[in-house]
């Protein structure tokens, strides 16, 4: 049977008159409600206002409108069923035969930083779930669009099938529905279980498959990814994607995004190898940075904050790299890299900037913890004021220092960072001891052939004891930037003194396992 009748009622309104239009051209009487009638009208066609088809009014600011029997017997009654079609009948209901809607903006409303509770409860949906999932249960008979992406899809197929669409058609729309409705109600549950105390009561997930992925940390385990990672990033071409692949996308992304200033990256295995910046041309960037470690970056992940240019893509193609990100790639840089058909070329979209602001949920036995995502590089404000030895930093040192802490935040624990100002010098990373973590980084320096005297050194967690201090004095740092909290910070702080180092204690740590 061809659809006669169909609802509208949505808060996307994009595609919506184009799609509407057709609807109308094809004999479908449209149904609606507030500014989608609106701008139904405005697009010429002709609605029918749900109060005035349910002859009963709009109630309580728009809350209650569509929860009428008209409205939801018209979704529900199956049309194969002699005895729903009788009671339909007796009661004046009308099958409504393609639902159109989309929901109240929960997720963004409660993703802006200055939310109320008040704000949130209002952008909680009522009506708009409730005819979604009847229109689903019943797909047998009904057509349900909660998504514009699938409205060519549709007119596609009326105009095919005599004005209706196929039954599995119908039902691959009613799992998009569900599937979307139980995500709806995850978010609405884990907001209000935490906005009061900041613990959640509970926490729920429900994502779709996105990708099967080409396997997990070896090649011997499997991996699916779900969610919208490919909302935040875009594959224009390469190997498919591994469990290591995203964890260092994702690492270099949220890395890079800590600076403002013209910034080249490598890292390899989560972890930054060099990192270098230049206001001029993105190839010094890179050189500061490939520097720091000619070794680490073979086989590793290189990502920048600026467009990658053709000049830079010629230095890059002369090593091997697996994953390459930039928010863009100029046309003949893009073109260049594509002879190498195995690397992948990542752009960095702007969904990201607001996914980074997301927990961090990482399982554990029996369940997952859900922690606040360390998205800023915590302790730079007042530098000046934090001071805690008798010389304070040059405004050079001072530079070195705002750098290197941006550094430090992102490599995992025990962390140390030579760097200064515009590139890093020795990194230091993942060790039990932290005067390991500085050894090390004092030797990748020597092994790349730069000098240490005159930099800064920083540290993402407390010096526990003076040694670890005194081998960075050792090495050349002239000053120091770490959190403190040991109780044996004045012999840290007497320790620098002795060796004229400036020191800064930052009270934030950052931690990274």
């Amino acid at each position: 049977m061809p659809i006669k009748r169909a609802l509208l009622s949505v808060s996307d309104k994009s595609g919506l008159a184009d799609f509407a239009k057709e609807l109308h051209e094809q004999g479908v009487e449209l149904l609606s409600t507030g500014g989608t009638a609106k701008a139904l009208r405005e697009a010429g066609l002709p609605v029918i206002d749900v109060s005035e088809y349910t002859d009963a009014p709009e109630l309580f600011e728009g809350r209650v409108k569509t929860l009428h029997p008209k409205i939801h017997g018209g979704l529900l009654h199956r049309r194969d069923n002699d005895n729903h079609l009788k009671q339909a009948k007796d009661n004046h209901i009308l099958p409504i035969d393609l639902v159109v809607v989309n929901l109240y903006p929960f997720e963004q409303t409660v993703a802006k930083p200055d939310v109320t509770l008040e704000d949130a409860i209002e952008n909680i949906d009522i009506g708009g779930p409730s005819m979604l999932r009847s229109a689903a249960k019943n797909y047998s008979h009904v057509t349900v669009l909660i998504d514009p992406d699938d409205y060519s899809k549709v007119i596609e197929e009326m105009r095919e099938n005599n004005g209706d669409t196929t039954k599995g058609t119908r039902e691959q729309l009613a799992v998009k529905v569900f599937l979307r409705t139980s995500q709806y109600d995850a978010a609405i549950n884990n907001y209000l279980g935490q906005c009061r105390t900041g613990t959640g009561i509970n926490f729920s997930l429900n994502l779709p498959l996105a990708q099967e992925l080409r396997y997990g940390d070896n090649p011997h385990q499997a991996c699916s990814l779900y969610g919208s990672f490919f909302d935040c990033f875009t594959q224009l071409q390469g190997k498919g994607l591994s469990y290591t692949n995203i964890l260092d996308i994702e690492a270099a992304a949220d890395l890079i995004l800590d600076f403002v200033r013209p910034t080249v990256a490598i890292l390899k295995h989560t972890n930054p190898c060099g990192i270098g910046q230049d206001d001029t041309d993105l190839r010094e960037a890179w050189k500061k940075a490939f520097e720091t470690d000619r070794q680490a970056p073979f086989g590793g992940v290189i990502v920048c904050n600026r467009p990658l240019t053709l000049e830079l893509a010629r230095i890059i193609s002369e090593i091997f790299t697996d994953v390459i990100i930039a928010p863009e790639f100029e046309s003949d840089a893009r073109a260049l890299l594509q002879k190498k058909k195995n690397l992948r070329l990542i752009k960095m979209n702007d969904a990201y900037l607001i996914e980074k602001k997301s927990a961090v949920i990482r399982s554990c036995p029996g369940g997952v913890m859900v922690m606040d995502r360390d998205h800023t590089a915590l302790g730079l404000d007042k530098l000046e004021e934090k001071v805690v030895t008798k010389r304070p930093p040059t405004e050079e040192e001072m530079r070195a220092m705002r750098f290197a802490w941006r550094i430090v935040k992102h490599v995992k624990s025990n962390a140390i960072v030579y760097a200064m100002s515009d590139r890093s010098l020795g990194i230091g990373a993942g060790q039990m001891s932290r005067v390991d973590s500085s050894r090390i980084a004092v030797w990748k320096s020597k092994e790349a052939g730069l000098e240490l005297k005159g930099s800064v050194i920083a540290s993402d967690a407390m010096f526990p004891f003076a040694d670890g201090l005194q081998s960075a004095i050792d090495a050349g740092a002239t000053a120091c930037i770490q959190p403190g909290g040991s109780i044996r910070d004045e012999e840290v702080i007497a320790a620098a003194d002795k060796a004229n180092m400036a020191m800064i204690f930052t009270g934030h740590r950052h931690f990274r396992h």
